[in-house]
């Protein structure tokens, strides 16, 4: 882990580091353990922010860590098809292949460093699946997926997909070499990630060598979250330890600190780290399942609408 590196990190264009005198550190708010579970046809689980209140979230509304699990012959697991309205689904892949379909001719794979980014709008069906060479011969599997909500004068908008590949995410590095950071969405310090959204945001995967420490420019008007990958290390100024499967809410401020242990783990060469922030939609949620809308009616509404197919059939070639 991961896919998307380089060699060098000092090749690459370098962020600069915020000047202590002129910003504000955010500090840290709390730190919550990710619980463990299983989704679709069994594969394992962290809900990264099941454990963190709602308000420190908007405009996300949750998080899953998919594996890390090295699968042997016969095991690798994908969801049924399933329905989605009203907000977008962020689906990274690290380490592995999924491949994806959806009831308006939608799909493809991604792997190894991929991010397929899905706007389900006024809604589709959908089916993430591994490839059958990878359940013929088993294999690691890793990777993310993230909802973000859609504000309600998008929640209605057609179904569309990015499919970011991994060798488009913008590569940058601290001043010192000490990190990688993969931006994948959003902006930081002037560089623009590759994935376009209708809720401003900005997501990265940073890679930190042991020992180091970043210091990045955060919008003063975005939240701010982060979540252990792999490895361990601290936030803050204060130094808050955080590990592997924990996510940590910082506060206001425009500057965010993270640092990796001198020593981590023997199956960890860095401290990987999702980092996340947004614009607050500030409006009211309602969340059940696959729908994410403004009221219990739109989502009895999408309930109906799914029942009665208006979202979509199974293509005949549905699996």
């Amino acid at each position: 882990m991961p896919a998307v590196t380089v060699d060098n990190p000092l090749t690459l264009p370098r962020v600069t580091t915020p000047d202590p005198a002129v910003t504000s550190a955010r500090p840290v708010l709390t730190v919550a353990t990710a619980p463990e579970g299983f989704e679709g046809e069994g594969f394992p689980v962290r809900r990264a922010f099941a454990k963190i209140n709602q308000k420190y979230l908007d405009p996300f509304i949750m998080m899953d860590q998919m594996g890390e699990v090295d699968y042997a012959a016969g095991e690798p697991k994908g969801t049924p098809w399933h329905p989605h309205r009203g907000f977008e689904t962020v689906t990274y892949i690290i380490d592995g292949t999924f491949i994806h379909q959806d009831s308006h001719g939608g799909g493809g794979t991604i792997t190894d460093g991929d991010t397929q980014w899905m706007t389900a709008g006024s809604g589709l069906l959908h089916i993430e699946s591994p490839p059958e060479s990878l359940v013929m011969s088993g294999g690691l599997f890793h990777g993310l997926q993230l909802w973000v909500n859609l504000p309600a004068s998008d929640k209605m908008i057609a179904p569309k997909y990015q499919d970011i590949r991994g060798g488009n995410v913008k590569l940058l590095s601290t001043e010192d070499g000490g990190a990688l950071l993969r931006v994948i969405a959003g902006e930081l310090d002037g560089h623009q990630g590759p994935g376009t959204t209708f809720t401003p945001i900005t997501m990265i995967h940073a890679s930190i060598s042991p020992g180091a420490q970043i210091t990045l420019p955060w919008r003063s008007d975005f939240n701010a979250l982060a979540y252990g990958l792999a490895g361990s290390g601290s936030a803050g100024a204060e130094r808050r330890p955080f590990h592997r499967g924990q996510a940590v809410v910082f506060g206001d401020g425009d500057s965010i600190t993270i640092r990796a242990d001198e020593k981590q783990d023997s199956r960890d060469n860095n401290f990987e780290v999702v980092l996340l922030g947004g614009l607050p939609i500030r409006e009211p949620v309602a969340h059940y399942g696959p729908f994410v809308m403004n009221s219990h009616r739109e989502l009895q509404q999408a309930m109906e609408d799914f029942q009665a197919g208006r979202l979509g059939t199974i293509p005949a070639s549905g699996h």
